[in-house]
C-alpha cells in the first residue's frame, strides 16, 4: 500500500509508519468511483486538531 496524505502529499513509508500507517488518520469518502479511503499524516492531523481547538469558544473548556 502507498498511502498519501490528502493535505500535504507525503507518502507513507511502511518501514517508518507501518502498513497501513498506524499514526495516520483515515476516513471513507464517497466519490463517483465509489468509496475511497482518504489519509491524513500524523503531522497534518496534529496541525488540524490544534486549529479546531483554537477556534472553540472558551465556554467549551
Amino acid at each position: 500500500m502507498h498511502e498519501i496524505c490528502s493535505i500535504c502529499g507525503r507518502t507513507a513509508d511502511p518501514a517508518e509508519d507501518g502498513d497501513p500507517p498506524l499514526t495516520w488518520c483515515a476516513d471513507i469518502v464517497e466519490t463517483r468511483d465509489g468509496p475511497h479511503t482518504r489519509w491524513v499524516c500524523a503531522g497534518c492531523t496534529r496541525r488540524y486538531v490544534r486549529s479546531i481547538e483554537a477556534k472553540l469558544e472558551q465556554q467549551w473548556w
